[in-house]
């Protein structure tokens, strides 16, 4: 053992890496053990950082010798082959008890899968989702890991010194759950993170496109906006966005981006894993897709010419201002309800226990999705640990009551002058039919009784029934269909 001891480790040094490591060797007690595969990384971090004391390893064995036991390290490493790479070496190198910490964006599948074969082997995997981009990682991220109970013991104050503060000083981490739990939150977070960046561009398209705003007077209105109710990391970024010039042109720096938006796994793993716990996430759907749709130039070149409206201004562009604020706030509700759908439906198919307030607290500061109303998001599970879906606690139901109005007009609009708002749409018809009497999946089940014999259930006995299409067409009852 060297004569200076690490209790923390950072393999892999690129900029999140680094600016975590920066992060763990700034606060008070730890002592941060760094590796990278080439030493060239390592020992620009070194020099450029003397004030860190970090123990720099150039191997695998001498990065092992560095960490006091329980060994403890954060792998912070593209997900996929390069993690596994990874773990196979500090396996090697690390002995039973000791904690191997996953913090890139893995799919909680593979979470699950290594944390069995690590348990197996007596050591403790946590997949830990951090939020909060390379700033984040530096000054203080959203962090959200899974693992056991015991792992957390050792970990959960290391974490607990790096991360967030929320505006009453809580640290934004906790022990979201076992095995996979703090991959899939964070697969969620990043799901959300998709709904509420899309519906902040067709807020901004609907705006400019509606009433000839430019971008630095959208800006203005987004500033204004950030100061109320829908206060937000993602409204404050979009009034800077939308505020930048281009030093070379003198543009706005909006119109010289290409229009179309890059995607990484999480917001599809989102949708793919909600299809198969049946939890309907249209709004975040609607925004993979757009993102997807984007991406398709020689498509939209090709459909250029297909007729639409054009030329539509909304008659009173204030009030049009105001309606799409509103309809932004409600969209962004059942943005954030649909999440937590997928969240509960999660913990029930995974057996993980996730207190549901506790992720609201930890989202309040440090990740892309933080906002003032995750505030009012804890407090509702907090008041109502059973509710069964997030817009209907008594402050969002208000809210949405209150806002209606407007986002119809706006949905309405949108249609009217041929301008995509597929999340703000989508989102509307989700919270009709979750508050309809009556849905026409009737007839969807009668037909797939007609051409399938799926059977169907009757509003009026029980069983499972099947009707003979054919013939008398009279019904039998029948057991459940396995088809």
């Amino acid at each position: 053992m060297p004569e200076r001891s690490a209790n923390i480790g950072v393999v892999g040094l690129a900029v999140m890496g680094s600016n975590l490591a920066r992060n763990l060797a700034s606060r008070e007690g730890n002592t941060v053990a760094v590796f990278n595969r080439s030493w060239a990384r390592t020992e620009t971090l070194i020099t450029e950082h003397p004030e860190a004391g970090f123990l720099a390893a150039r191997t695998y064995d001498e990065f092992a010798a560095s960490l006091a036991a329980p060994r403890t390290a954060i792998i912070m490493v593209q997900a996929g082959a390069g993690t596994d790479a990874v773990i196979d070496e500090l396996v090697r190198v690390f002995e039973p008890g000791d904690i191997i910490v996953d913090g890139g964006n893995a799919n909680f599948h593979d979470t699950i899968r290594r944390e069995k074969a690590l348990r197996e082997a007596g050591l403790h995997f946590v997949g830990t989702g951090i939020s909060g981009g390379e700033e984040g990682a530096l000054h203080g991220p959203s962090i959200m890991p899974g693992g056991s109970a015991e792992s957390y013991r050792t970990l959960g104050p290391i974490l607990a010194s790096i991360a967030a503060k929320a505006p009453d000083g809580e640290p934004c981490v906790t022990h979201v759950g076992t095995d996979g739990a703090g991959h899939f939150v964070k697969m969620v977070h990043n799901g959300i993170e998709y709904a509420d960046m899309q519906l902040i561009a067709e807020a901004y398209d609907l705006i400019r496109r509606g009433t000839g705003r430019t971008p630095a007077e959208i800006a203005d209105i987004f500033a204004g906006w950030n100061a109320g109710e829908l206060e937000s990391y993602l409204i404050e970024i979009t009034a800077e966005v939308l505020r930048q010039a281009d030093a070379a042109t003198g543009r706005p720096l909006v119109d010289v981006i290409v229009d179309q938006a890059a995607a990484k796994g999480t917001g599809a793993w989102t949708v793919q894993n909600a299809l198969d716990l049946g939890v309907p996430v249209s709004g975040i759907a609607e925004a993979v897709f757009a993102r997807s749709l984007s991406s398709k130039p020689a498509q939209r070149e090709a459909a250029a010419g297909l007729p639409g409206p054009s030329g539509w201004t909304a008659p009173d562009p204030d009030a049009f201002i105001e309606d799409v604020r509103q309809a932004l706030y409600a969209s962004k509700i059942i943005a954030y309800s649909q999440g937590f759908d997928e969240i509960v439906a999660g913990a029930e198919q995974f057996s993980w226990s996730i207190d549901k307030g506790a992720i609201a607290r930890i989202w309040r500061a440090g990740c892309i999705i933080r906002a003032g109303f995750l505030g009012r998001i804890a407090e509702a599970y907090a008041d109502s640990p059973g509710l069964v879906a997030l817009v209907l606690a008594p402050f969002f139901r208000d809210v949405v009551e209150g806002a209606q109005d407007a986002w119809r007009r706006v949905v309405v609009a949108a249609a009217q002058a041929g301008i995509p708002a597929p999340a703000f749409s989508s989102s509307l018809a989700y919270y009709d039919g979750l508050r309809a009497a009556r849905l026409p999946a009737a007839l969807v089940q009668g037909q797939r009784d007609f051409f399938g014999a799926h059977t169907y259930r009757r509003v009026d006995r029980e069983g499972t029934f099947h009707t003979l299409w054919s013939g008398d067409r009279s019904e039998i009852e029948t057991a459940p269909s396995w088809h």
